[in-house]
């Protein structure tokens, strides 16, 4: 049998330094309630939601994301347009900095949930909206399923989310032929097991259908991918969803699974369309000078 923990090691510190090169170094820091202390106008608690805006965004960073790194480009350009921004850190590890979403999803959805609350009372708003990347954009259902947070939520917006899990090109379906390498993947990172399709997580999540009534979704993909595959697993069905593909809306845009949430302003156009459908304007190639 190969030693798997030293073949996989590797692999994880991999993960960890492409992470690293492809996200934006931080301008802010988080604090020990997992809460981004920002200069530039998102997290503050003092924000009150307009008549214009009446409902709070919390931000939900996806796999090996966190509060700051993941939102430097769609926070400011909310806030600017303003809305009360907030985003929280999830998933955390023992031993892990900075890389989160890494813990146990239905753990991560209850960190959710609090915080949802904390902004709530902090707003006076009766309900907030969701925007998340990746697994930010799928483990909200969660929270929204099994938490109460349909009670709680009015719209969920997800960036290239794996509603459905991810097959990575068909890689996870190598995983049987290694021996020992699920229950590795399992123990060391639960949220990234989570997330392989055909999971037992994804599996509850996704019984009985992929919404609840009184909540609005809508899914921004990109056939671009490479991470979320097939991208088309990202959709969702129900009767108040909009399922979007980037290139129907600018067929120039060749943005992958991070830069669709790292810095697309198309997908950011799209966003805040989602967030203020009655104030929408048409999404273009041109929405990336807006």
């Amino acid at each position: 049998m190969l030693p798997w923990k030293r073949v996989l090691r590797p692999l994880a510190a991999l993960l960890l330094a492409v992470a690293a090169a492809v996200v934006p170094a931080a301008t802010a820091t988080a604090d020990a309630s997992g809460t981004a202390a920002t200069s530039s106008g998102w997290n503050d608690y003092t924000c009150k939601p307009s008549a214009a805006h009446p409902r709070p965004v919390v931000l939900v960073h996806g796999t090996f994301g966190n509060s700051v790194d993941n939102w430097l480009g769609l926070a400011p350009y909310l806030t600017s347009r303003g809305y009360c921004v907030y985003s929280l850190d999830y998933g955390r590890l023992p031993g892990v900095p900075l890389f989160h979403g890494l813990g146990p999803i239905d753990k991560s959805a209850g960190q959710l949930s609090a915080f949802v609350d904390k902004v709530l009372a902090a707003t006076g708003a009766a309900e907030a909206d969701l925007v998340g990347h990746s697994q930010g954009g799928m483990m909200p259902r969660y929270y929204l399923k099994f938490l109460g947070g349909a009670a709680k939520v009015h719209s969920l917006v997800g960036i290239a989310p794996d509603n459905h899990g991810t097959d990575l090109n068909g890689l996870t379906n190598l995983l049987p032929y290694f021996p020992g390498a699920e229950d590795l993947l399992d123990a060391a990172t639960p949220g990234l097991a989570d997330q392989i399709a055909g999971s037992g997580f994804l599996t509850k999540l996704n019984a009985g259908g992929d919404t609840v009534p009184g909540v609005r979704y809508t899914v921004i993909a990109t056939k671009y991918d490479e991470v979320v595959t097939p991208w088309r697993t990202q959709y969702l069905s129900g009767s108040d969803v909009r399922n979007v593909l980037l290139q129907d809306l600018c067929p120039l845009d060749l943005s992958e699974h991070l830069a669709i949430g790292l810095f697309d302003r198309i997908a950011f156009h799209e966003v805040a369309n989602a967030l203020d459908p009655a104030h929408a304007t048409p999404t273009t190639c041109a929405s990336a000078l807006g």
